[in-house]
């Protein structure tokens, strides 16, 4: 239609957020993309943006909303002060939050944006239609599912399976004895997930090119899963592993360049001081829970 496009992530910080030029014109703001209800899902941060520099115009903005694909259920941690990034731009938000994108709309927008005209229009609550990919590396709604807690790997060098066709469900790295890993996984009784072992090379990102061995996992009872527990056990027991191929990333990860990405996720520094030290994971995930149960939208 010869309709500009203005791109919210750019090379900096400061892409994420829309230059107030940018909204010359427009009489409201129309959000309609499709959120997997996890903190570090980046969509709803960068609607969080638009609110602010929505409200500073006096411009509406209006939430096209959708159910949460994955469920009202809420994992932890939450997020603490010092560790926001656009993984997680407000301190207070566990993991996997429990909310529709409307509601964390709203929930954003009472701590950064109060003044912010928010609409919210509420859609079907049908979840049997079929499932279209929000993102290259959201495929399947089991991808979407398994997500809150294998998003994590990305805090590590293991592959967490982009550059496949089945991402975030295989992982692993050069190094690695995927039976060995897949014996350690089962022996911690993960519930509602089975592991088998498996060998792949990923196209492109993380390894590509390279032989990884690792395990691809199937959720058998999607009741009993609990996605955070399993990206925690999955870091434990490749470090146990494999600690030869176990490695922090230490890049810049989402711009900022001073925190660890595991940090950024994790939301403090609990989890990587547990791996480091090969303490037992139990605790912190006990931990983890109560924080969740503690979450008032």
């Amino acid at each position: 239609f010869g309709l500009p496009e203005v791109s919210l992530y750019g090379h900096d910080r400061d892409s994420l957020s829309p230059e107030s030029c940018a909204l010359d014109g427009i009489d409201a703001v129309v959000y309609d993309i499709q959120d997997i209800g996890t903190r570090y899902y980046t969509y709803a941060a960068t609607l969080a943006f638009v609110m602010e520099v929505a409200e500073r115009r006096g411009i509406p903005v209006i939430v096209l909303d959708r159910p949460n694909p994955i469920g009202r259920s809420v994992e932890g941690p939450l997020l603490r002060t010092g560790f926001e990034s656009f993984c997680g731009i407000e301190a207070g938000l566990p993991v996997r939050h429990g909310l529709t994108v409307g509601e964390l709309g709203r929930w954003y927008g009472e701590r950064r944006a109060p003044g912010c005209d928010l609409r919210i229009v509420t859609g079907e609550t049908d979840l049997r239609v079929p499932w279209v990919p929000p993102s290259p590396n959201m495929p399947t709604v089991e991808t979407a599912i398994v997500y809150p807690g294998m998003c994590l790997l990305e805090g590590t060098d293991l592959s967490e399976g982009r550059g496949t066709t089945t991402p975030f469900l295989i992982f692993g790295a050069p190094g690695i004895d995927a039976q060995a890993l897949v014996d350690d996984l089962r022996s911690r009784e993960i519930p509602g997930v089975h592991f088998v072992p498996r060998v792949f090379r990923p196209e492109f990102q993380k390894h590509a090119g390279a032989i990884c061995g690792g395990a691809y996992m199937e959720i058998v009872d999607a009741s009993a899963f609990r996605a955070l527990d399993l990206g925690v056990h999955v870091i434990d027991a490749c470090h146990r592993v494999a600690p030869h191929a176990f490695h922090w990333r230490l890049d810049a990860y989402e711009f900022v360049t001073d925190v660890p990405a595991i940090d950024l996720l994790w939301g403090s520094t609990e989890l990587r001081e547990t791996i480091d030290a090969k303490g037992d994971v139990g605790p912190l995930l006990e931990r983890a829970a109560l924080e969740a149960a503690s979450f008032r939208p």
